[in-house]
């Protein structure tokens, strides 16, 4: 009990994406703009959807829940890697840590069911038009999202709670940089069965479910664009999904890609480099989809900005 309660308090290591200390300067440069521009480019979005009465539907209100999600999901990672750097100091606190694979865990789930709701979105806008504001009323749209926060809510604390009751050895090094879920459990000093069965299940259901409703939704759009005779009339149609399927591909490649790089190789370096193509480049990624795709974005953005550098 005692060396539990030591290891409660005590401090681990991120060993960040390089030893080397002259590829530092780099990376914090780096990681700083991409942060920067993620959080603008959201934020943008954000505003742009708020202050434009046309884009007040339930396709841009998803979008704007996850510009949302994709700030909170890059704050979680990269300002503590920023501060190690600047800092010199490779330490995060126990508390940190847990705090850390919680949110984690949190956004990146809520990414993977907004994606899965916008799909379905997509599906009543292609497949039955003219029920459209019926089944996507806003009673509809609020409940879903509420109810992704839930079910991801509960699910990370579980995970959390369980992580709780694993022990590690003082000093223990994060071969990362920041704190991950999968990882920390192949740390721990402890018996982790529990905690790894619950991590397959968890992610199985939380995955397989969501990425069925993507596949079901789209097949039933392709279906329904075969019967549409002219192929202007197909390409309008699929025209509204393109950025969509852009960001379903550029979400779920990556993390098939961290998926790959932490099962097939045992470089912990290559894992890290995977990770951050899933919580940096695509978080940043997203706003320039939506917006050089999608002309209504573009033209919100245009008069947003347009009023706000107007002059006085």
């Amino acid at each position: 009990m005692e060396s539990e309660n030591k290891t409660k308090f005590s401090q681990f290591f991120l060993l960040g994406l390089s030893q080397n200390p002259e590829l530092q300067s780099l990376f914090f440069g780096l990681f700083l703009a991409m942060y920067l521009v993620t959080v603008l480019g959201n934020l943008l979005i954000i505003l742009a959807i708020s202050s434009d009465p046309h884009l007040h539907t339930p396709m841009y209100f998803f979008l704007s829940n996850l510009s949302f999600v994709d700030i909170c999901f890059i704050t979680t990672t990269v300002p503590k890697m920023l501060a190690n750097i600047r800092t010199r100091s490779k330490d995060i606190s126990y508390m940190g840590c847990l705090t850390q694979v919680y949110f984690f865990m949190i956004f990146a789930g809520l990414d993977n069911f907004l994606l899965t709701v916008m799909a379905y979105d997509r599906f009543v806008a292609i497949c039955h038009p003219l029920h459209y504001a019926v089944i996507m009323n806003p009673r509809l749209c609020g409940f879903s999202v509420l109810l992704s926060w839930v079910i991801i809510f509960w699910v990370s604390l579980l995970h959390i709670l369980l992580m709780n009751r694993l022990t590690f050895c003082i000093g223990t090094e994060i071969p990362h940089f920041f704190c991950d879920l999968a990882l920390m459990i192949k740390l721990a000093c402890s018996d982790t069965l529990i905690n790894n069965i619950f991590l397959y299940i968890a992610t199985a259901l939380l995955s397989m479910f969501p990425f069925t409703g993507i596949l079901f939704s789209y097949s039933k759009i392709v279906s329904s664009l075969m019967k549409i005779a002219s192929a202007r009339g197909k390409y309008k149609a699929f025209s509204t999904c393109g950025s969509h399927v852009s960001v379903v591909s550029l979400y779920y490649g990556t993390s098939l890609g961290v998926y790959l790089s932490s099962a097939v190789t045992h470089s912990s370096q290559e894992s890290a480099i995977a990770s951050v193509m899933f919580t940096v480049v695509t978080p940043m990624l997203n706003p320039f989809i939506y917006s050089l795709r999608n002309k209504d974005v573009k033209r919100a953005l245009a008069r947003f900005l347009s009023r706000a550098f107007a002059c006085p």
